[in-house]
């Protein structure tokens, strides 16, 4: 019996700036366990480090430079940046984003009138990704996650239960009871991106916008806010610090020292007082000045990259003395540690120990201090082990025994320790520190400078100062002997641990007991700050925090069908990190029927069990059951319900399709699907699909061309691509034919700005008239882009097939659009990175869709049978609107 494809995380974040690349040769083997288990026994080494060339086009360095020859090895770490990668691509081709977009955007927003109706929150419920209803050949249930949400980014906790939670996207929740129960208290904001989390010594709370843990450009911030009394109250735009010299920045973290605070961001380091929050934000140390906006080189494509600053370390006994980690995770010849004497310029730093000083060791690091000073600790990605090792990028772990950051610095762990101490990597190609690039925490127990928990992949600890090891959170337990997929257990006899890919940490105690909390790319947990362990050294005492009312959920994609069994309807979609999540009639709890990243989604409107799920690069699968399964597939492989019916461009990786490739169904003929990849795929057996042969090649889109939308009425299909798909020759079209792969041609699209060169994310075709069709627009517009026919504009109208095209954007803030749906009522739905718009039939200008949306960005819209829309998005999870509400509102 050969176990099925297993499918694992990579994460995916929107961006502002050029995409992100990744400087490695990391490549994953095969796992040689053979016992049967929900995944594919070659583990992680399932996908691919295909797509590098792609992921570092936009550096404005040759992709050979940087990485060597594409080879056609695997590495799920690469997907994480060929995922961060195209996302940014779809918002800044053709060119670089200027600073101010996002929050130009959001003022705008601010003035707009709404329509009539709340959105329902729908996915408001615990998503259990152990649910023993899924345990079908392509789902991770019984790993031991237990209850998830979205990637959570900064933590912070005082001593009375108070506990703060940042989602990558989703604001700033609050907790006053240890954990649980949450409240989100920034949804005010511009922004709802998560750099970091920090309660000061006058417990308030610091809010730094924009999340870094991918590098670069994740989603954006508009600064730092402070709240004064953050067990009451809520973020307000007033509540920031300074003025606008962080906007459009991310952050990665904030130091306090003295009555300063420092902030390490991706345009250097910058300081403030924290007795005056008013002032600008003085510029301490910038490597590249010319690259910082403004200067002579702000619109080089490898700009975003030239001024990443990662920590700060200062002196216990002097807070004037302090360390800069700067560099960019791929490498750079700016990477190192800076200091300076006596108040003069930031040099180099060298001779500290253990530590590594040169560019080509110095990535993304973190200092942790300890309470009384005694203790710093340092974690050290290397770009040149990345590039180098296929194992890991992680140099090591360090600890200054004198609490100076300028050391002597001892070197106590490296990735083969730990792999030693009960981590649940242990196959070729993917160990501890595999993505310490991505994954990184440290947290010092304030009682004890010599215990310290380590945030990689998994959750490591150590209590006597880096002598020995264990592994208190493992990535998971499929490789345990203690683990089984018997559905009557959550993960066999084994304990449950922590998602995996560690992002934050903090200690907080509650009713006289102190905590470990730590963020992931599935929530956060907690355990207590000294908990017990089993003999393979995994805590017995991990409590999942993440109990629906922390809804972070990143989604792609949704799809809605009728619940047969139950009544209602099942709504389900495609998640960064958290697999397909299902919500059927009269579910109290979500539960996961597959596994790894979801993408697309194909939802049965008829009936909500039948569902085609893409993991991605077009490796769909598709079940008619809802995936429902008790594991006896494990034993008995015809018993598998889920089927792998990937279209042929699966194999060629990111020059086959996009990392999410468009999938759809002809709105006349339910059981005519389309798939874009390089190719226009088609087949016309609905769910009852069983292959990937059983697609057929419509229309070759060309060498270098991938789908980025498509959509099919009455076997009319229209498809959206890109390629180059980067700032760098960026090119993007549209090509039109029949199902029955008749009367292809490519469209000749306007040059004069009229449809603009930038990415086309997204269609709707009129039911009543397939040459009638609507184009959602990604990107900026020129104002912003500074990019070669990037234009005007973000939605558009043809009423010839493409012939003539009319931007009807009019009265929409400047912000990527993403998804667009005509309404019955002959209105027109847009999602967007801000909100979703509805413009009225017969109405020029458009209005903000209802009441209540978080401002998360909206990836794509769907109707429901039961005659709402549903909005999925990356951050906030999925909203519905009954679509009545906005019957008859006119605003011109």
């Amino acid at each position: 019996m050969v176990p099925q494809r297993h499918r694992r995380r990579i994460i995916t974040c929107a961006a502002i700036a050029a995409a992100l690349g990744l400087a490695t040769t990391q490549s994953f083997a095969a796992s040689g366990n053979s016992r049967p288990r929900p995944w594919n026994v070659r583990h992680q080494a399932d996908i691919g480090r295909q797509h590098l060339k792609a992921v570092h086009a936009g550096r404005g360095k040759s992709a050979a430079a940087i990485l060597g020859s594409r080879d056609g090895d695997s590495g799920e770490e690469e997907n994480s940046a060929e995922a961060t990668a195209q996302f940014t691509e779809a918002r800044t081709a053709p060119g670089v984003i200027a600073p101010g977009a996002y929050g130009a955007a959001w003022q705008q927003l601010q003035s707009m009138r709404h329509t009539r109706g709340n959105w329902d929150h729908v996915t408001k419920k615990a998503y259990n990704a152990d649910d023993p209803r899924y345990r079908d050949v392509n789902s991770n249930s019984s790993g031991g996650f237990g209850k998830v949400t979205g990637r959570i980014t900064g933590i912070a906790a005082d001593d009375h239960g108070y506990v703060y939670a940042g989602g990558a996207n989703g604001g700033v929740f609050r907790s006053k009871t240890g954990g649980g129960h949450w409240e989100p208290i920034a949804d005010k904001l511009p922004s709802l991106s998560t750099g970091t989390l920090a309660l000061d010594g006058k417990k308030r709370l610091w809010y730094a916008t924009g999340e870094s843990n991918t590098g670069a450009t994740a989603f954006v911030g508009t600064g730092v806010y402070v709240l004064g009394d953050p067990r009451h109250g809520k973020f307000q735009p007033g509540n920031r610090v300074g003025g606008a010299e962080l906007e459009s920045t991310v952050i990665h973290a904030l130091r306090f020292a003295g009555d300063k605070v420092w902030a390490a961001t991706s345009r250097g380091v910058w300081s403030h007082s924290t007795t005056t929050l008013s002032g600008p934000w003085k510029l301490e140390f910038a490597p590249n000045p010319d690259y910082l906006p403004g200067g002579s080189k702000a619109s080089d494509p490898s700009a975003p990259y030239k001024n990443i600053a990662n920590d700060i370390a200062s002196d216990p006994k002097d807070p004037s003395k302090v360390l800069l980690a700067v560099g960019w995770r791929g490498g750079d010849t700016y990477n190192g540690l800076y200091a300076r004497q006596d108040g003069g310029d930031w040099k180099p730093a060298s001779g500290l120990g253990d530590l590594p000083t040169s560019s080509a060791d110095v990535g993304n690091m973190t200092f942790a201090a300890a309470a009384d000073g005694s203790r710093l600790y340092a974690i050290d990605q290397s770009p040149a082990q990345t590039t180098a090792n296929p194992d890991s990028g992680l140099k090591g772990v360090y600890v200054s025994k004198n609490g100076s950051p300028f050391g002597p610095w001892t070197q106590i762990a490296d990735y083969p320790k730990l792999k030693a101490s009960g981590s649940a990597l242990q196959s070729a190609g993917y160990q501890p520190g595999i993505q310490s690039w991505y994954n990184q925490f440290l947290q010092v127990d304030p009682a004890n400078a010599d215990h310290l928990y380590l945030g990689l992949e998994e959750v490591f600890e150590t209590k006597n100062g880096g002598t020995s090891w264990t592994t208190p959170g493992p990535y998971w337990n499929f490789p345990f002997p203690c683990w089984s997929i018997d559905p009557a257990k959550q993960t066999g006899d084994c304990s449950p641990t922590v998602h995996s890919d560690q992002h934050a940490v903090a200690i907080g105690s509650y009713h006289g007991k102190t905590w470990a909390y730590v963020g992931n790319d599935g929530g956060i947990y907690r355990r207590p700050l000294n908990g017990a362990v089993d003999s393979g050294g995994h805590a017995k005492d991990w409590q999942s925090l993440n109990d629906g009312t922390l809804d972070t959920l990143q989604y792609y994609s949704v799809g809605i069908g009728k619940d047969l069994a139950h009544g209602g309807v099942s709504v389900t979609g495609g998640l960064q990190d958290n697999g397909q999540s299902i919500l059927r009639g009269r579910d109290k709890v979500m539960g996961s029927d597959f596994g790894g990243d979801g993408a697309d989604t194909i939802a049965d409107p008829a009936n909500g069990c039948n569902i085609a799920a893409e993991y991605v690069y077009l490796d769909m699968w598709v079940t008619q059951n809802c995936g429902v399964n008790n594991g006896s597939w494990s034993t008995d492989p015809s018993k598998a319900t889920e089927y792998e019916i990937a279209p042929p461009d699966k194999d060629q990786g990111g020059a086959g399709a996009r990392f999410i490739a468009p999938i759809t169904s002809d709105t006349k003929d339910h059981n005519t699907w389309v798939a874009g990849g390089r190719h226009v795929w088609v087949q016309n057996k609905g769910f009852a699909i069983r292959s990937g042969a059983e697609w057929k090649n419509a229309y070759d889109l060309g060498d270098g061309h991938v789908a980025t939308a498509v959509a099919s009425s009455g076997g009319t299909v229209y498809a959206g691509w890109c390629g180059p798909c980067d700032s760098k020759g960026f090119t993007r079209g549209i090509a039109v034919g029949s199902a029955d792969g008749t009367g292809w041609h490519q469209l000749t699209l306007p040059v004069d700005g009229t449809l603009p060169n930038r990415y086309i994310s997204g269609f709707d075709v009129d039911p009543a008239d397939a040459q009638h069709v609507y184009v959602a627009v990604n990107g900026f517009s020129r104002k912003w882009t500074e990019g070669p026919g990037a234009g005007v504009g973000h939605i558009f109208e043809t009423r010839n097939g493409g012939t003539d095209w009319t931007d009807i954007s009019a009265n929409l803030p400047d912000v990527p659009a993403n998804t667009v749906k005509l309404l019955p009522n002959g209105g027109l739905a847009l999602g967007t990175d801000l909100a979703t718009f509805y413009r009225p039939t017969g109405a020029t200008k458009w209005q903000v869709a209802g009441h209540n949306l978080p401002t998360a960005a909206v990836m794509q819209l769907r109707l429901g049978p039961d005659g709402k829309l549903y909005a999925a998005t990356h951050g906030r999870g999925i909203w519905s609107l009954d679509i009545r509400h906005l019957k008859a509102t006119r605003n011109d």
